[in-house]
């Protein structure tokens, strides 16, 4: 596949086009794909492991105007996906990727279990991206026609350590990486009208990270403001945008300090050390997996 040299000047826009959201039955993820068919899109695709949610959502996005495609997704599995990535294809190019799905484990590491935790994470947050993207990446690449972009969702998690959240930040902090790499090699190589964004929130209030609390000055973002600083993000094609302002300074400080000095700001003035300690999660909800419900939650 040869590159395209398209700088792509023409403004992004979802309208007529394609878009696909992973963890589509709820939360955030529900948010993306109403705000795909408000601003026009023809076709929203639905993945989730939720038939019930995703139903749900369905609804919502065709009474706003868009053709919704339902698809219960396991993305622990690579099968799986694939399996809906081929089906997926006959819609056409994506003209937005939306890798939301995620789920989250609060626990001391040593009481993280290696499948149902550790494995199952990774599967979820680190790997379902990297496979859903490499599944629709080709087409994307190939029709230079519109403006494209890729919407990835880290977490700020994944730019300080965090006791409670050890696997949580690290399947993030793959993410940021193979994010922003992945951007990199897109805009090397030529293909100007594909860009990726990296989106590293703080705790949103959705319910996933019910129980704990944000570092100093650092108050949870609601899920609105956060789907609408992302989709402002993607459509500006911003390589990364971490949020609240609050979080992108600890990424500085925890950059510029040494480790003690820095355990002390973040961890005694800040207070990230302690955000999880009153951790629950969201109960009953659905999850990747079937997991206990306080344990692992859903975008």
């Amino acid at each position: 596949m040869s590159a395209l040299n398209n700088s792509s000047i023409e403004p992004f826009t979802v309208a007529g086009g394609v878009v696909l959201v992973t963890g589509a039955a709820m939360g955030m993820g529900r948010l993306y794909a109403l705000r795909a068919a408000r601003e026009g899109a023809a076709v929203v695709i639905l993945w989730d492991v939720d038939a019930d949610g995703l139903a749900r959502t369905a609804a919502e996005v065709t009474e706003a105007g868009a053709r919704a495609v339902v698809r219960r997704v396991d993305l622990a599995s690579r099968e799986a996906i694939a399996e809906a990535a081929a089906e997926a294809a006959a819609e056409g190019p994506l003209t937005l990727l939306v890798n939301n799905a995620g789920i989250v484990r609060g626990a001391l590491f040593w009481d993280h279990e290696p499948a149902r935790d550790i494995a199952l994470t990774m599967d979820i947050n680190t790997l379902a991206p990297m496979y859903t993207t490499l599944a629709f990446l080709p087409a994307m690449m190939a029709d230079s026609g519109r403006p494209r972009r890729i919407l990835n969702i880290a977490s700020a998690a994944g730019t300080v350590s965090n006791p409670r959240m050890s696997v949580y930040a690290a399947s993030k902090w793959a993410v940021i990486g193979w994010s922003d790499s992945l951007r990199l090699e897109l805009e090397q190589q030529g293909y100007g009208h594909l860009k990726v964004t990296t989106f590293c929130p703080s705790y949103i209030s959705t319910g996933m990270f019910a129980g704990a609390r944000g570092p100093l000055f650092t108050p949870l973002m609601s899920p609105d403001d956060a789907v609408d600083r992302a989709w402002r993000a993607a459509v500006q094609g911003r390589p990364q945008l971490i949020a609240p302002a609050t979080a992108q300074l600890g990424k500085v400080l925890r950059g510029l300090l040494p480790v003690r000095a820095w355990d002390f700001v973040g961890g005694k003035i800040f207070g990230i050390y302690t955000t999880m300690d009153k951790f629950t999660g969201r109960p009953g909800a659905p999850a990747q997996g079937g997991a206990a419900a306080g344990k692992a939650e859903t975008r």
